[in-house]
Parts: structure tokens; sequence; C-alpha cells
């Protein structure tokens, strides 16, 4: 089934726009709290705001403002084409029936360009539907080098006798960032669970 990815997915936010050159790791990044979108007032878990705080700090507080800012860096078409390059806007292929199609259930292009907060909110993982295969190929393709590798719950199928029938091997389906940008979002991510929101 689909659900809202929530803060989980602003790592790949992150990564997308550092692949993409619109940020780098010496950007700041300032948090008042929250951030005046239209008619709509989106709000950071810290009310009080962060104030300024550099990118790995940004990260580690899980700044909804920061990525906001992030997201906007980025712009609806290339944000878009990366939620197709981790693999959002198409089905996995599991080797499980029953996966859920979301290609609905996330803003097309034309729906993020529409109003600047539909834009806004996406950046940090609200208002569209993702599955857990999905979000799991695709945090995996930020630690491993950028490779998204075709999901498979089978490794090998045996018959009776214990010989092998078939064995399933690794098939790199998309390339999402470069080796560097991976390492970085490693030590990211590895920063936000020792010192940041998630420790």
């Amino acid at each position: 089934d689909g659900y809202e990815p929530g803060s989980t997915f602003k790592a790949v936010v992150l990564a997308s726009a550092l692949e993409a050159g619109t940020i780098s790791t010496k950007d700041t990044f300032y948090c008042s709290g929250s951030v005046k979108m239209g008619k709509w007032t989106i709000k950071c878990s810290n009310r009080a705001g962060h104030g300024q705080q550099t990118l790995a700090e940004a990260v580690g507080h899980s700044c909804n403002p920061a990525f906001i800012k992030i997201g906007q860096s980025l712009g609806t078409e290339k944000f878009y084409s990366y939620l197709n390059a981790f693999g959002f806007t198409d089905s996995t292929g599991i080797d499980l029936p029953g996966e859920a199609s979301t290609a609905s259930l996330i803003f097309s292009e034309e729906q993020l360009a529409r109003t600047e907060s539909n834009l806004a909110v996406s950046s940090f993982g609200q208002g569209f539907n993702v599955t857990m295969i999905q979000l799991a190929s695709s945090f995996c393709s930020l630690i491993n080098g950028g490779n998204i590798y075709q999901p498979h719950v089978v490794k090998k199928i045996v018959d009776g006798s214990g010989n092998t029938v078939q064995e399933i091997s690794p098939v790199v389906t998309k390339e999402t960032v470069s080796q560097e940008v991976s390492d970085t979002l490693r030590d990211y991510m590895y920063t936000v669970v020792s010192e940041g929101t998630g420790a």
C-alpha cells in the first residue's frame, strides 16, 4: 500500500539537490519557525525556529523551512525528474503480488508547478504517497553509491532434491546519485541518528 513518507523523504530531496548542484555542503539556511506560502503558513517542528544553521545542522534538525528552500532550489522540473530517477513514478516490479501503484498518488510536474505550496510540502515528504518498497529501494541507492536494484524477495528456487532451478541475480535498474553524493548522504544520515532528531 501507499503511504505519506514524511521526513524520511528529506534524504531523497537532499541527495537530489546535491546531485543537481543547486545546493552545496557549504550552504546555510535560516529558520524562523515557519514559512509563509501564499495563504498557507508552514511550520517547523521547532516553532521558535532553529535560527541560522549549516546544511548538516538543518538535516540533523529535520528542519522543514530549510527543506522548502532546498526543494525550491531544484524547481518543479528537476524535482519531478528526480522523483522519476529514484523510482517513485513507477512500481518496482518486486516479485510479490499486489504492489500498489502510486503513479496517481504523487504530484505530477504540472501539479507541482500549480502552487508554490505543492513543491514546498513535497520537499519534506507530505501531500503524496509512495510504497514502502519504493522508499527502501531509493534509500539503498543513497548509501550504496547511487544504484537502485530490482527488488526481490526470492533469492533462488530449488526443487525437491535441493537442486537450484533458478537463481536471481542482482540487476541495477536505475542510477540516482554519484559516489560523492552517496558518501555525503551516508555521513549526514549517520549524524541524524547520532546527534539529530533520530538520536
